[in-house]
């Protein structure tokens, strides 16, 4: 071989050891940017999806309820619940998070509620009726007591064995609470409630929380507590929807009532210890008497709970009254002179005019009206119009209110 061609075969071998030197820094940096961008994305696949899944809710908005609100904060929502009372309003904060993400700071463990919520203990039937407005019966795990629900698809899973019995509020089983672990309670609250009764539980990390929906001063105040349910189901797009259509009718109807020319005198409920206890004028039942189009004596009395008035107070009105409703449990006329022979003066009892919201008492003895009543206002509404001025609606049954004979 030449000296020339030797020359060359080691410029060659040269420059391919170099090229393949080359080849291999080349893939060991293809390797570490694949690696790079890959690594991340395992490290936050539940965080991501979590995030992504929040920026795609409805971000819903409360038009009516006074008791609480929701706020939409990045990829959390922030619900307070709003207790009006003494010319100052408490404030009771949550945080909800999707599942997945980090709590943000300031909260404390008891104010943190995953969402969306798997696993609910309701404390009346209202929780019911949200679950089932939401399409999600499957979330009630426990109930204050399994007697009385009308909701089918919760009676199946009671038959099942899958809700538990927790107890009333005057007598919780804390034990059998702690058991199910829930992800959340819902119970009744007043502007006077107390958490304490429930601490136990919350130093378990179970938060609790208070509805006052029955100091709303609206009918549809009341029934948007249900946007409060879909916050927590991530199902803001699916309520929105039912409830416009519930808002539609209701506020088409009560434009037809107040409209109507006579205002018919009506008289509310029956003693309790003693007492009679009438709505205040600015609470939801009263608003419900003012769009049916009738006259309620008591419609001046600023609050949204109920006034305790005597005997004496009661009968001048009911003995000119045209309408007596809800009378309680009674089922008869005979039972209403039963408790008091003056009753069988008043007007309503002498015209066959009292009505009862027990239409729908199912074999367990549950009254449907507590239960769906409370998201169905219109047509507790249309029963209300039926029931006063028939012309208005000639073709409407009532759903929740029957004829007291």
């Amino acid at each position: 071989m030449t000296e020339k061609s030797r020359n060359s075969n080691q410029a060659c071998r040269k420059w391919f050891s170099h090229a393949c030197s080359h080849i291999v820094i080349l893939g060991i940096i293809l390797s570490i940017g694949i690696y790079s961008c890959q690594q991340p994305k395992t490290q936050q696949h539940f965080t991501e999806k979590a995030k992504s899944s929040a920026r795609h809710f409805v971000k819903t908005t409360i038009k009516y309820a006074k008791g609480f609100d929701i706020k939409y904060v990045g990829d959390y929502k922030i619900v307070q619940i709003l207790n009006h009372s003494a010319q100052k309003t408490d404030t009771t904060q949550f945080v909800l998070i999707q599942r997945g993400n980090p709590a943000p700071a300031g909260f404390k463990k008891s104010q943190i509620i995953e969402i969306p919520v798997k696993k609910l203990i309701g404390m009346s039937s209202l929780q019911i009726a949200m679950a089932d407005f939401a399409e999600s019966p499957d979330i009630i795990t426990g109930l204050n007591s399994l007697m009385y629900v009308n909701s089918p698809a919760v009676r199946k899973n009671i038959k099942a064995g899958k809700v538990k019995e927790v107890g009333e509020e005057g007598s919780i089983n804390t034990e059998v609470i702690i058991s199910v672990h829930p992800d959340l309670i819902m119970a009744m609250g007043n502007p006077s409630a107390s958490l304490s009764r429930y601490q136990t539980i919350e130093n378990a990390g179970i938060p609790v929380l208070l509805i006052s929906e029955w100091l709303e001063s609206t009918p549809l105040g009341r029934a948007e507590w249900v946007k409060l349910m879909a916050a927590l189901l991530n199902k803001e797009e699916l309520v929105d929807r039912k409830f416009a259509v519930i808002e539609k009718e209701y506020n088409r109807l009560a434009e037809l009532g107040r409209k109507a020319g006579d205002k018919p005198l009506v008289i509310i409920g029956m003693p309790y210890k003693g007492s009679w206890f009438v709505p205040d004028g600015t609470s939801f039942m009263a608003r419900f008497f003012k769009d049916a189009g009738a006259d309620y004596s008591w419609a001046d009395i600023k609050g949204t709970g109920s006034m305790p008035l005597s005997f004496e107070s009661i009968a001048p009105i009911a003995l000119k009254a045209d309408y007596w409703v809800n009378t309680g449990t009674v089922n008869t006329k005979a039972e209403i002179a039963a408790a008091d022979e003056r009753y069988t003066y008043f007007k309503p009892f002498k015209n066959n005019t009292i009505y009862n919201f027990n239409k729908r008492i199912n074999d367990l003895g549950s009254n449907d009206y507590w239960e769906s009543g409370v998201v169905n206002p219109h047509l507790v509404l249309s029963d209300f119009i039926k029931i006063m001025h028939p012309e208005l609606l000639p073709s409407y049954e009532l759903v929740y209110y029957k004829k007291i004979l």
